[in-house]
């Protein structure tokens, strides 16, 4: 039985609440006034911030004109930091001091292989010891100097049916899982039927004006929209998305109805044809220890390359790039060289990128690719592409930057928050830059070298899928020993694939692309 003390304490908060139904009542009565009257009333609610991961990354438009320049090199150095207790000063040193010896005792033994036959890269020894379960140790066969190098390349999007159970196949693997299952063409044409290239995408939830998802088309006019990889899992029972688009004065939208069967078709002014197609074309290299092989190949093709590509049809302006990485603890985490259209300067720069450092298996993939996507300076109206060459997954062990972003050069692209995740001082990761690269409009082909682990492979796959470029591989006469000469098997988990040689497989990749570009 309550006291009467008791009775008056718990009588309090009823009065309470009896006061603030009343001042209600009076003020839904009588319209307090406020300022701003031509606000609108009653206020919108404010949605509760989506997790950082579901937020759309911070990006620049491409927005450069041309790259008629000699290239511009920015490097961030590897710190010598050595992460989870690794040795892996020995491979700065030896790059720094330019010592052989020290190079070769971090370098994986690999087959003596050529892009172009004729060709001859330096040979390797040492293999290293798998650092995962995953990781696959390469036998040391004893090749030939010049051989051809065949490679098979598949299109996750062509056969999705096929990669959604490659990833079935595969669960749980660690890497940074997004949802693509639920999957939409967006195609965007012309008043005559023409596919529009590079015009700028924006998906919306219902009502709200800020973008969940950023995009542009490619040479088709076309982008793969994934929902459940962009939307936060508190608004994944929306069942209609706005799509609008835009390319110069030209605007237009459509509703995504999720669950329909047919492509989002979006139908825009009449696009002007370019006189003469644009092409920004950038190789990302891994040049840890284990790639010596793969980047004397690169440098040994790369004219041949080149060259072919120039004489496509239209002839296009082509712009080089170029990004080589290594990993924390060695003489450089990136070294990137800015876009020109000076080939010979470019392959300067080419040739002076060598193979040293590493030590463990993953390397600084996502620090890489987060250069490539914010820090060079892609054109307008260019069909933007990046062919990856490496042989390992990013690091996903690391849990923030070891130092300021600003450090590692990571800091936010120009009038945009602090990084790409929209977290001061958290590190780039290469799910968020695979978003941002396709809402600039890169596409990513990735080139697996041999010794490219299953964690790898799910991880390049990844990104190719999900900026609609494709996955390429090496291939062998057997497939169990890489040293057994070119060939059309592979270790890797794929079906379906063609092979050429890879100098033939890039330029082809690259021709498909501009063959679509409408021209004048």
């Amino acid at each position: 039985m309550k006291t009467t003390a008791q009775r008056r304490r718990s009588s309090v908060p009823a009065l309470a609440i009896s006061v603030l139904l009343a001042a209600c009542a009076a003020a839904f009565d009588e319209p307090l006034a406020h300022a701003g009257g031509n606000d609108p009333w009653p206020p919108a609610w404010q949605d509760a911030p989506a997790p950082t991961e579901f937020m759309p990354p911070a990006f620049d438009p491409p927005s450069a004109s041309d790259c008629h320049r000699p290239p511009t090199t920015r490097e961030v150095p590897g710190g010598g930091f050595e992460p989870q207790g690794l040795a892996r000063h020995k491979g700065a040193l030896a790059d720094a001091r330019g010592d052989a010896s020290g190079v070769a005792a971090e370098r994986s033994a690999k087959p003596v292989l050529s892009l172009v036959e004729g060709s001859a890269a330096p040979a390797t020894d040492a293999a290293p010891m798998p650092s995962a379960p995953w990781a696959q140790p390469q036998p040391a066969p004893q090749r030939p100097l010049r051989e051809t190098v065949t490679a098979g390349m598949v299109d996750d999007n062509a056969d999705f049916g096929e990669y959604l159970a490659y990833r079935q196949r595969h669960a749980g693997m660690p890497v940074r899982e997004r949802d693509i299952s639920e999957r939409y063409l967006l195609e965007v044409t012309d008043a005559s039927g023409h596919p529009v290239h590079d015009a700028e995408v924006a998906v919306q939830r219902a009502g709200v004006a800020q973008a969940v998802m950023w995009a542009r088309t490619d040479t088709a006019g076309r982008v793969w929209l994934h929902p459940r990889a962009f939307l936060s899992p508190s608004w994944a029972g929306e069942r209609v998305l706005g799509v609008a688009v835009r390319k110069g004065a030209m605007q237009s939208r459509a509703l995504l109805r999720r669950g329909q069967a047919q492509a989002v078709q979006v139908r825009l002014a009449d696009d002007a044809a370019g006189a003469r197609p644009r092409l920004d074309l950038v190789f990302l290299v891994d040049a840890t220890g284990s790639m010596g092989d793969e980047i004397a190949k690169l440098k040994a093709s790369m004219h041949a390359v080149a060259q072919q590509i120039s004489q496509l049809p239209g002839q296009p302006d082509t712009c080089y790039g170029l990004v080589a990485y290594r990993d924390r603890g060695d003489a450089f985490l990136t070294r990137s060289h800015d876009f020109t259209d000076d080939l010979g300067a470019f392959r300067q720069q080419l040739a002076r990128v060598h193979a040293a450092g590493g030590g463990d298996t993953p390397e600084a993939l996502n620090e890489a690719l987060h250069e490539v996507v914010h820090g060079l300076s892609w054109r307008r109206d260019a069909a933007r592409l990046v062919v990856l060459v490496a042989d390992a997954p990013p690091h996903l062990d690391y849990g923030g930057c070891m130092s300021a972003p600003e450090a590692f050069g990571f800091g936010p692209p120009r009038g945009q928050r602090a990084d790409g995740l929209g977290r001061p001082g958290a590190c780039p990761q290469y799910d968020t830059d695979m978003q941002a690269a396709l809402a600039k409009g890169i596409k990513l082909f990735a080139v697996g070298a041999s010794g490219l682990d299953p964690v790898g492979e799910y991880i390049y796959r990844q990104m190719a899928q999900y900026t609609a470029g494709r996955f390429v591989f090496l291939t062998y006469r057997d497939a169990a020993d890489p040293g057994s000469g070119p060939g059309t098997q592979t270790l890797h988990d794929v079906k379906q694939y063609s092979v050429q040689t890879l100098d033939r497989l890039i330029v082809r990749l690259v021709g498909e692309e501009m063959a679509r570009l409408r021209r004048g």
